[in-house]
């Protein structure tokens, strides 16, 4: 007579088999894995892009990110923080991450030395349409430390360069001094297929830039719009006006993307830290067009 009591058990995988990266990460997304600092370069006296490679050759090999999502990092003792992936997913085995000196955890993470060892866990989140925007040309638009996550999408476009039409870079700072990433914009300004807009504030005698607001330069911005996407991020009050400057330039409402990086928590959907109207950004976003997001209460 048959037992009704046995269940059948399928192992996660192979008893001899050794687990591949993308089956450790999957198995407990909670689980930070070690990474090491690599190179470390000041950008500015508050930002410093840090570079991490991992210690397991095998979930340095499966780490894949789309541009706009981000991981959280971990210092060990100290805690954990959402931090925005500021390099190209062209660009495999290591993950570069700008980072802002602001409070207690990111104060430790600025005084660390290359060689040290931190946790990174994800990739978290819903990335800007790369894929869609293949063919098509392309309007970033970044504030502040708002050009680190935009970064991942440029020197993803840069190094796919042959798949996208017109490419129009504009950047906003305060002043000169908090101008990041200045040797990017100088290849970029350089180049015939990149047209790049760095705007400040509040000039010095060495700028020679455009002055004004990060909109300033719409103002004689050549744009095909039935043929244009938008992506922008930046401190939460650019983006109303950064929009209705896209809207004026006739570029649809669905094809302008925009970053709620700084919405971001526990990475998971279990804090509950990142929603948004109904949705939560981590799991929803961070990424949204301009469609979804005005239909979402508080998200501007």
């Amino acid at each position: 007579m048959a037992n009704d009591n046995i269940v059948a058990v399928h192992p996660f995988r192979d008893a001899g088999r050794e687990a591949t990266g993308a089956e450790l990460m999957h198995a407990n997304p909670y689980r930070p894995w070690p990474a090491r600092i690599t190179s470390i370069t000041e950008l500015t006296p508050t930002e410093k892009l840090f570079e991490f490679r991992f210690v397991d050759e095998r979930i340095r090999e499966a780490f894949r990110q789309e541009p706009g999502q981000f991981v959280e990092l971990s210092i060990f003792g100290v805690g954990e923080a959402p931090i925005s992936i500021s390099s190209s997913p062209t660009k495999q085995g290591f993950i570069e991450l700008c980072v802002r000196r602001t409070g207690r955890f990111t104060e430790r993470l600025h005084q660390m030395q290359c060689g040290e060892i931190v946790g990174i866990r994800g990739p978290f989140g819903r990335g800007f349409p790369i894929d869609e925007m293949r063919g098509h040309d392309v309007l970033l638009v970044a504030g502040g430390l708002g050009i680190a996550p935009l970064r991942s999408l440029i020197n993803n476009i840069h190094d796919e360069r042959s798949e996208f039409g017109k490419v129009t870079i504009i950047y906003g700072s305060k002043n000169p001094s908090e101008v990041m990433f200045r040797n990017q914009f100088e290849m970029w300004k350089h180049r015939k297929d990149f047209e790049l807009h760095l705007t400040v504030d509040h000039p010095d005698d060495t700028w020679d830039g455009e002055v004004g607001l990060v909109t300033k330069p719409f103002e004689h911005l050549e744009i095909d719009p039935t043929n244009t996407f938008g992506a922008l991020c930046g401190p939460p009050i650019m983006y109303r006006f950064v929009v209705q400057e896209m809207r004026k330039k006739d570029i649809p409402y669905d094809r302008i993307y925009m970053s709620f990086e700084r919405h971001m928590k526990c990475g998971v959907g279990k804090c509950g830290h990142c929603q948004v109207g109904h949705q939560y950004c981590c799991i929803d976003g961070p990424v949204f067009n301009y469609w979804e997001a005005k239909n979402i209460q508080g998200s501007m």
